[in-house]
């Protein structure tokens, strides 16, 4: 008889289908900026009539503290056990992402509360167009892309190793797209005064 998993565990895989559905529409949303600055933005609009609504919206938060925090714990526990490459990929990513969400989400209300910014397209290109911060925010876009999808990917390798290395793939493209797209590679982004004064 197969052991259930523990509460830390259980845990992280509920906090992992709320926030990752939300994760995963977000990233659509961040792609859809393949079509220009104004495509984005109507699907965050779009996006934001439903996780605006304050319940919805705390319940993502709490997703993604519980998220952050039992995956940690699961990486404390067994540090020092994982010898297979997957076990590893596993162990990195999760703590690149839960690093990223935590510093995503408080920078993030830190932006609407604090400097009483719209934290859409604008906000999260301008650390990739004011130099030298492309330097820092070009990875950390970048590799929390990519990491989200090589920690799916963890998973999927259970079901078929094809679908993990594809997903690893997916990671990669998805990232190189909705960096460049940001960052003004397909086309220029005019930057407003108020989003460039967050890095001058």
């Amino acid at each position: 008889m197969a052991r259930r998993p523990d509460l830390p565990r259980r845990l992280h895989r509920a906090a992992a289908i709320v926030a990752g559905s939300y994760v995963l529409v977000h990233l659509a949303n961040h792609l859809a900026a393949l079509g220009g600055i104004a495509t984005h933005l109507a699907c965050m609009e779009a996006v934001r009539k439903v996780t605006r609504i304050p319940a919805v919206e705390a319940l993502l938060l709490a997703a993604v503290a519980v998220q952050a925090g039992s995956g940690l714990r699961l990486l404390w526990r067994r540090r020092g056990q994982r010898r297979l490459p997957f076990a590893r990929l596993q162990a990195l990513s999760g703590a690149y992402l839960a690093f990223f969400l935590v510093v995503h989400v408080l920078s993030v209300l830190f932006g609407r509360a604090v400097l009483h910014l719209d934290t859409n397209f604008y906000f999260a290109a301008a650390g990739l167009q004011v130099n030298p911060y492309p330097l820092f925010f070009v990875p950390y876009y970048g590799l929390a892309v990519a990491a989200l999808f090589v920690h799916l990917a963890c998973v999927l390798r259970r079901v078929a190793a094809g679908l993990a290395w594809g997903s690893i793939a997916l990671g990669a493209v998805a990232a190189v797209l909705i960096v460049a797209a940001f960052s003004g590679v397909f086309y220029p982004v005019d930057l407003p005064p108020a989003y460039r004064a967050t890095f001058s």
